[in-house]
């Protein structure tokens, strides 16, 4: 007999009752091999006197076992693990326990295609952050959106919202997107031309799953938002790499490139390149839509954070000065709110709309629609637009401030030019600061901060990162700033 009093261990405290835990460990036992086809299950009182449980509570179990199907009473010679079961082999604890670094020895094979993924960083547990460039939480006007969430709730059309809903997302929300398009940035979008996306990265996924075939060719920066590679490689395309100054993409570059190369996309940060904050110049923005429109490629522009820029009024957006549709105009709501709240929106020629919306029904059905409907409200109600002012007032003075200490502190290890715009400055370390180890001993200290690996790629290397500062109030942005000058000397 199998040792029951140690293998059943009661929980008197758990919301399971005592009659299905026992119940649960004879299944364990069987699918565990370590009870096999016509053994015979120890009797009830024998069972409720090893394991100190009512012998009623042991015919509940076995009465449960046998409705189930793992067990059967056989008259008076007592219940047993069902004949009919296929005999399974015992299983080793290491079988189990031990994770592989590949899929060699598991029960079926896959592909991994991720095996040299970056993975995402974790900023929940962290108390002081010197971040990638992320909005401050604090100001997000989370009670207003909460608050309206709820609303809709308990109104009598609000329950529709709990229904399927279209896979663009949110009509409310989309017509909301529209008119502020329109408002802040010369963008003329229909509501029915607009899909709503889980933020600006699913965006891209969608953009690169419908442009992409296998062995395609995108254009993208030498340096470049990571994940947007990453994305485009998934999709079996190769990356032509474009060099990035002080005005942006060079264009000429990729012209020389296209009278050479077949390429399918263009993937363009114009307004606060990643990760170098750079804003491309309007003369490249116009030759770079007379090239799509002469070699048809696609443009994928990523605008993930247009709201923000302090010295003079930004730039329109490529798509606003788009005349021939060659461009897929992709933002994020989350960039500009919270992170972790994730509205975003992608437009483009109606044809690629539709089959974005199409394609998003296979992975992600659709998105929060009452949450959707609460970020329309306060779109709807000007709370937004009083958000991104007060955000815009608070985070310029934290950039002057962060630049101030960066120029005062760290003049001789950090290079950096002040951004016009975004929420982070791309500093250039002294090569003799090995960043994995200034991260590694900030973290030691209390102080979460990049080790600059995320920006490199096989065409760009830099003892750089981006240090965002937005989402630092004035004096932990002294004490993250105060640890890092201990750190680097």
């Amino acid at each position: 007999m199998l040792p029951y009093k140690s293998l059943i261990q009661i929980d008197r405290k758990s919301p399971v009752t005592l009659y299905i835990q026992v119940c649960n460990v004879f299944i364990a036992l069987i699918t565990k091999g370590m009870l096999q086809p016509s053994d015979l299950l120890p009797s009830s009182r024998v069972l409720a006197t090893l394991i100190g449980i009512n012998r009623n509570t042991v015919k509940l179990a076995y009465e449960e076992l046998i409705s189930q199907g793992w067990a059967e009473s056989l008259g008076r010679k007592g219940v047993f693990v069902i004949s009919k079961l296929p005999a399974l082999s015992k299983t080793k604890p290491s079988e189990t326990s031990k994770p592989k670094s590949d899929n060699s020895g598991e029960a079926f094979r896959w592909t991994n295609k991720f095996k040299n993924a970056t993975p995402s960083e974790n900023l929940q547990k962290t108390t002081l952050a010197i971040d990638d460039g992320f909005p401050d939480v604090r100001l997000a006007p989370i009670d207003q959106l909460m608050r309206e969430y709820r609303s809709l709730s308990r109104k009598f059309y609000g329950r529709n919202f709990l229904k399927y809903g279209s896979a663009k997302g949110s009509e409310h929300l989309r017509i909301s997107i529209g008119n502020y398009l329109s408002t802040s940035r010369g963008l003329g979008v229909a509501a029915e031309n607009m899909v709503i996306t889980k933020g600006s990265q699913m965006g891209i996924y969608l953009a690169a799953q419908l442009l992409l075939d296998l062995s395609d060719t995108v254009a993208v920066g030498v340096s470049n938002y990571g994940f947007a590679d990453d994305t485009f490689r998934h999709a079996g395309a190769n990356l032509l790499r474009i060099p990035v100054d002080g005005k942006g993409m060079d264009v000429d570059y990729l012209e020389e490139a296209l009278r050479h190369k077949k390429i399918k996309a263009v993937y363009i940060v114009p307004h606060h390149h990643f990760p170098t904050t750079v804003t491309m110049s309007m003369e490249r923005r116009l030759k770079l839509l007379n090239l799509a429109k002469e070699y048809h490629f696609a443009i994928i522009e990523d605008d993930y954070d247009f709201d923000f820029h302090y010295e003079n009024k930004p730039y329109l957006p490529l798509a606003s000065i788009d005349h021939h549709q060659s461009v897929i105009y992709i933002g994020s709501i989350s960039k500009t709110f919270a992170p972790a709240l994730r509205i975003g929106f992608m437009t483009g020629p109606p044809a690629f709309v539709e089959a974005a919306a199409s394609l998003r029904q296979l992975i992600d059905k659709q998105g929060d629609t009452p949450l959707e409907e609460a970020f329309a409200v306060l779109f709807n109600n000007g709370e937004m637009d009083r958000h991104f002012r007060k955000s815009l007032k608070i985070y310029k003075q934290r950039r002057n401030i962060f630049c101030q200490i960066l120029k005062s502190d760290f003049n001789e290890v950090i290079e950096f030019k002040t951004p016009e715009g975004g929420l982070a400055v791309w500093a250039n370390f002294d090569k003799k600061i090995d960043l994995l180890k200034m991260s590694e001993n900030a973290s030691r200290k209390g102080l979460y901060i990049a080790n600059g690996s995320f920006y490199k790629n096989e065409s760009f290397v830099t003892n750089a990162l981006r240090m965002g500062f937005a989402s630092l109030e004035e004096n932990k942005m002294v004490e993250a700033l105060g640890i890092l000058k201990k750190v680097v000397r």
